[in-house]
């Protein structure tokens, strides 16, 4: 069942950035050609690290970190047989776990770049 909603998904979805591309490409060359280049800042150099967003690995690896804890705590709890969602498909406890701890591996980085702020 989950593949005949994600094939289609991830082709059209792909297909969509294609096509997105494609035109930018398009677009960006017309602005070239009619000169307007200056304005439009097209060939202007792209900043690698933005002013918000200068610690972007460290946000990853947390949030990969703490994902990975939630999965591992799932799977601990399910072996345990503490909690029995394993039988049943349609319990959302599981997806409660890992979303609150991704949302807590947000809030560590947020946090951490606060306190270098000041």
């Amino acid at each position: 069942m989950l593949e005949n909603v994600l094939i289609p998904a991830i082709v059209f979805f792909g297909l969509y950035h294609i096509i997105k591309m494609f035109t930018d490409f398009l677009l960006k060359r017309k602005i070239i050609k009619a000169g307007h280049v200056d304005k439009a800042g097209i060939l202007d150099p792209v900043t690698a690290v933005s002013a918000e967003n200068r610690y972007p690995t460290l946000k990853w690896g947390l949030v990969s970190l703490t994902a990975g804890a939630g999965l591992i705590l799932i799977e601990l709890l399910s072996r345990g047989g503490q909690i029995s969602w394993v039988k049943e498909y349609n319990s959302l406890l599981p997806i409660g776990i890992e979303l609150a701890f991704i949302a807590a591996g947000f809030l560590i980085y947020f946090f951490i770049v606060n306190a270098k702020k000041s």
